[in-house]
């Protein structure tokens, strides 16, 4: 048997079930907004949780018990992470590139005015500025709770993660309360559908973003990370910090400049 410092990974039944899921979750999505009932959609979300459940597992367990993750392996997951989220800015880029596109040149449809004759906006300065700096200092947290990992304070790791899971939450809280009370829908004009959808979306990968951090620290608290081997966390504060930068884009173009 020749050694080599790579990890062959063995069959997963993982990603097909993931597929599925998401499948099962857009087809039901797609009728509930047509007044269909929800089992289809509640049926690929669960789906989706299985497989994200199961397949972290086994990433833990390469990681942490069977020493899978040598160097190279590790090397080659930050690559890896760095195209992700290479691939997640050209997914924003579009969503602005739609917003300036329409805020840039408004049609006569809109008025010749930007925000569109009609719309309501939200004041740029009330709960979306308190969002910003919700963000704003979950990054300094979970900064703090990296520094804190790599000098070995288990203590004052699992305190910034704690901190960082709860701006995360109450990130979505405030802007799920910012939802049921906007003056507008998605469904009035380009400004309404840009709207939604940038910042929806960013609300999702907030959510997808503290629960990564949510991981990180039930395995901070069995100890599965050490000083020098804790990618798993280092992947998870990656992408808060460019969830954190998305906002601040979001915050000065669509609510600030765009109001």
């Amino acid at each position: 048997m020749i050694r080599q410092p790579f990890h062959l990974v063995e069959f997963s039944p993982w990603p097909l079930t993931g597929s599925i899921g998401a499948f099962a979750l857009t087809v039901g999505l797609a009728a509930w907004f047509h007044g269909f009932s929800m089992s289809c959609m509640l049926l690929g979300l669960a789906i989706i949780l299985i497989t994200m459940i199961q397949w972290w597992r086994d990433v833990i367990r390469e990681a942490t018990y069977l020493g899978h993750h040598t160097s190279i392996v590790t090397k080659g997951l930050r690559w890896g992470m760095i195209l992700f989220i290479v691939s997640e800015i050209c997914f924003f880029f579009a969503f602005f590139w739609a917003f300036f596109h329409s805020s840039l040149a408004p049609t006569p449809e809109l008025g010749c005015t930007w925000p569109p004759t009609g719309i309501s906006v939200l004041n740029p300065f009330a709960v979306p500025l308190l969002n910003t700096a919700v963000l704003l200092a979950s990054g300094v947290t979970v900064t703090w709770a990296h520094h804190s990992l790599m000098e070995g304070s288990h203590k004052e790791t699992t305190q910034a993660l704690i901190t960082t899971v709860l701006l995360g939450t109450y990130f979505t809280f405030l802007q799920g309360t910012e939802y049921w009370e906007a003056p507008f829908t998605i469904a009035d004009s380009v400004y309404g559908a840009t709207f939604f959808v940038a910042t929806g979306f960013h609300g999702l990968h907030v959510l997808i973003g503290s629960s990564f951090l949510l991981v990180c620290l039930l395995r901070n608290q069995l100890h599965h990370y050490s000083v020098g081997h804790h990618f798993g966390f280092e992947a998870a504060a990656w992408y808060w910090h460019f969830v954190d930068v998305v906002w601040i884009f979001l915050y000065l173009s669509i609510y600030w400049w765009g109001s």
